[in-house]
């Protein structure tokens, strides 16, 4: 992977030997930057190929994303990937692969980390493009954790350090891994949410599913659960009252698909009702949601939650496919894709139309849909 926010050109300079060095170790590399830039621990990683951020007041038009892209695993679809000339990339989650023996040491993802910033296809994507994340549970340390995994904040310390967080930012310093980044003038505004499902969600209920449903998770409606934590839920609603004509809000989990018993919004069903009275009631226009998570893309509609058409595409996975059955499509458009694949988010602010599109590992469109950005506004009251 390489940045949850796109590194400064102060970190320029140090080499991907240090990054290995201080993600296997903890320790910092020698240094020639001066006193005022982040300490090399943070930045060594990424810092000496990363694309530039996009300026803060262009406006964005090509950003593509994806999710489980496996260390060790060939990624031959990161030559597609760097074809299409992306302003801006998202890793939606497992964006590494290093679930942990022992939530003491994580050395399995430090090793894990330490590979990722070596490997083809991902350095290129570095160099080349600008790129944000947030994590899923592979690259929090464990299978399907959350609040009660011991590790997570050593887990949340090695992302920081992967992802060249400054270590004295707002977003350094606060639990959780969430953070949001806005680009492009009035207008053509497009803000990014990136949130944590995994710092502070409590565990899941384990049961039997209805038949036709894989996975092993039922709904729970115990209000004392949360998937976000009190913290990040205030922090969302303060985000989406400011200024935005498109909003690209980043879920590693689905949060509209029913059709499985795997890790989803749909088992915190309280928490995903408390999300769409949030977005209703902020009038927040132009979400669209993105999300990873399921070795398989596909795209979601619901038309009567939010007070307009709220959509959600899903992409997964960069290099792991699925071998699995199709499954119950509730509020999807069409078939899922199990191959290779990764989304990419067209806008033409001219038009005032928005695409969202999952493409194969040769680049090639295997689902699409077409919307007016118009549309994507609260009307009065609750469709």
């Amino acid at each position: 992977m390489a940045i949850r926010r796109p590194i400064s050109s102060a970190s320029a300079g140090l080499g991907a030997a240090a990054v290995a060095l201080t993600l296997l170790t903890g320790c910092t590399g020698p240094s020639s930057a001066p006193s005022a830039a982040p300490p090399p621990n943070v930045a060594e990683k990424s810092a000496s190929a990363a694309a530039a951020s996009p300026e803060q007041n262009a406006a964005l038009q090509k950003i593509g994303f994806g999710s489980c892209l496996h260390q060790d695993d060939p990624r031959p679809i990161m030559e597609a990937v760097l074809a299409r000339d992306f302003e801006l990339f998202v890793f939606m989650g497992d964006n590494v692969y290093g679930d942990v023996e022992s939530p003491d040491d994580l050395v399995e993802l430090r090793e894990a980390y330490a590979r990722q910033a070596e490997a083809d296809g991902f350095k290129a994507l570095r160099e080349q493009v600008p790129l944000l994340a947030t994590w899923d549970d592979h690259d929090f340390g464990l299978n399907d954790a959350g609040a009660t995994f011991p590790g997570r904040d050593g887990a949340e310390d090695l992302f920081n350090k992967f992802w060249d967080v400054p270590p004295d930012s707002v977003d350094a310093k606060r639990p959780g891994v969430y953070a949001a980044h806005t680009f492009g003038p009035p207008g053509r505004r497009v803000q990014v949410l990136l949130l944590d499902t995994r710092y502070f969600r409590s565990d899941l209920v384990k049961g039997e599913l209805p038949e036709g449903l894989s996975g092993r998770y039922v709904p729970s409606n115990d209000p004392e659960r949360t998937l976000l934590g009190d913290t990040q839920w205030k922090w969302l609603e303060d985000e989406l009252r400011k200024p935005a004509d498109l909003r690209l809000l980043v879920s590693s989990t689905q949060i509209l698909a029913e059709g499985h018993g795997f890790e989803a919004w749909r088992t915190l069903p309280l928490e995903r009702e408390r999300l769409y009275s949030i977005l209703h009631k902020t009038r927040a226009n132009g979400v669209i949601v993105l999300s990873g998570d399921r070795h398989r893309a596909g795209i979601y509609k619901r038309e009567a939650i939010i007070g307009y058409p709220l959509y959600e595409i899903t992409s997964s996975s960069l290099n792991r496919p699925s071998s699995s059955p199709e499954e119950p499509g509730p509020h999807r458009l069409g078939p899922t894709y199990r191959p290779e694949n990764f989304g990419a988010i067209h806008i033409d602010w001219t038009a005032g139309t928005v695409g969202l599109e999952i493409a194969d590992i040769d680049g090639e469109t295997v689902l699409r849909e077409d919307l007016s950005i118009g549309r994507l506004r609260v009307s009065d009251g609750r469709d």
